[in-house]
């Protein structure tokens, strides 16, 4: 069978490959493409000395149904009014009218002290892993009160509205312990349960949320 002989120089692929990642000649339509695949803010919550903040899908604006299969919250400056309390979460089935859906969880952290000292990377057992659990999750360890530290971080939560699958969560969180430590609090796990989660709720272990943003982004 006769071999057919391309000259490399007759070749235009720029169209087929342009068109194929999504580039285009024009400057607002390049914008477009890349707004499509961008996180997409929904709701902002501010504390002032709150008890909790809390989520709900289809109210005060806030969408946490099947729009997108993935979320994203974001927290920025989040404060404790008193020292050693743990920053937590827990979801709902019921859009908010309970808190409480069987978790299962797990959690590493690594840290160091102001004074250089106490490096450690270890795995964290008791309240910071659930084993088929209701209570809340704590996502941080001892968080500090002091006037200038607080809880930074992410928490991604997967499809929540799948009535097939379990819902999975990971969340990384850095925060200043009560003793002056830099603590970084790596967590994973998934909602035990087949329901769709359309409300979430955090708060601090026994005390209010003094101070801080919580901001709602969809995943296209």
């Amino acid at each position: 069978m006769a071999l057919s002989k391309l000259t490399y120089n007759s070749l235009n692929v720029t169209a087929a490959a342009s068109k194929g990642i999504g580039f285009d000649s024009d400057p607002d339509a390049l914008q477009a493409d890349y707004v499509a695949g961008s996180m997409v803010f929904i709701k902002k919550l501010t504390a002032s000395s709150d008890g909790t903040l809390d989520f709900v899908d289809g109210s005060s604006d806030v969408v946490l149904d099947d729009t997108y299969k993935e979320y994203i919250f974001t927290f920025k400056d989040i404060h404790p009014s008193n020292d050693s309390k743990n920053f937590q979460f827990q979801g709902s089935t019921d859009t908010g009218s309970s808190y409480g859906v069987t978790m299962t969880s797990t959690s590493f952290q690594a840290f160091h002290s102001e004074a250089g000292t106490d490096p450690l990377l270890a795995f964290r057992a008791g309240a910071s892993v659930l084993h088929q659990e209701t209570s809340f999750k704590s996502l941080t360890q001892e968080s500090s009160a002091d006037a200038d530290h607080a809880v930074h971080g992410t928490l991604h939560l997967f499809n929540p509205s799948s009535t097939t699958f379990v819902k999975h969560w990971i969340c990384r969180l850095s925060n200043t312990f009560n003793i002056n430590y830099a603590n970084e609090f790596y967590s994973a796990g998934y909602f035990n349960t087949t329901s769709a989660i359309d409300a979430i709720q955090f708060k601090f272990s026994a005390n209010d949320i003094d101070a801080g943003d919580i901001c709602l982004y969809g995943i296209n």
